[in-house]
């Protein structure tokens, strides 16, 4: 029963149920940084820090913490770990952090984490909500991943340039180039391709979701109305 459970968390925060493609929350930073693969890694895994650490401390004090003062102690709490982030940024990944700038300060008005807070961990025991934080962060990450991959590529012909503001020189060889004569297109890096790419993304989601919807249909119809024994009377 727990596994199931556990597991169902996961498929919602990684698929049936993602902010990004579903809920569409967390816009602002999904569109605004998403111009690069590297950019939205990082601003998703500091989101999925944020969240995950966020979620597991209002689980555990949810039973203290009165209903008239729950969302300004959520706040307190999402900020304080949005404050350890940006300065372990700064410390760690300056340069990346340069980059992102106001974004990552921006992570307390995120409406996925404030969300989750309030609607998942200040209602459930810390092992769920831990796991909640984490499928939730992990899917909102990956939708900043591949939508700045996808505008890297059309827009700059490259693929994880700068990848060593978050892994080190070591990182170098992820590197891939369409080649120098690649002019790339102007609109994928501007805001507007942003937008457009989400689109696209959410059509593709929709569309995966109803092949699906139709293949457990027919399951579901050849399981309930088997096909006759061959040689069967007529």
């Amino acid at each position: 029963m727990a596994t199931s459970s556990y597991g169902r968390l996961i498929k919602e925060g990684l698929w049936s149920n993602n902010q990004a493609l579903v809920a569409l929350l967390g816009l602002c930073p999904l569109l605004a940084v998403t111009n690069t693969a590297v950019n939205g890694l990082g601003l998703g895994l500091a989101t999925l820090v944020v969240l995950t650490l966020s979620n597991a401390t209002i689980s555990i004090i949810r039973n203290w913490v009165r209903p008239e003062v729950r969302l300004p102690v959520f706040v307190l709490i999402i900020a304080s770990f949005v404050t350890a982030v940006e300065l372990s940024m700064m410390a760690w990944f300056y340069e990346l952090y340069r980059i992102l700038g106001i974004f990552i300060p921006l992570i307390v008005t995120n409406c996925t984490i404030i969300g989750r807070a309030e609607a998942f961990a200040s209602k459930n025991p810390l092992g769920r909500s831990l796991v909640d934080g984490l499928a939730m962060g992990l899917g909102f990450t990956l939708v900043l991943t591949a939508l700045g991959a996808m505008r890297e590529i059309i827009g700059l012909g490259t693929l994880f340039s700068q990848a060593d503001l978050m892994f080190g020189e070591v990182a170098a060889g992820l590197y891939m180039s369409l080649g120098e004569d690649f002019k790339g297109m102007l609109l994928a890096i501007l805001p507007p391709g942003a937008f457009i790419g989400l689109g696209f993304m959410i059509a593709l989601k929709n569309l995966i979701d109803k092949q699906l919807s139709r293949a457990r249909k027919a399951v579901a119809v050849a399981t309930t109305h088997p096909a006759p024994a061959a040689g069967g009377t007529a």
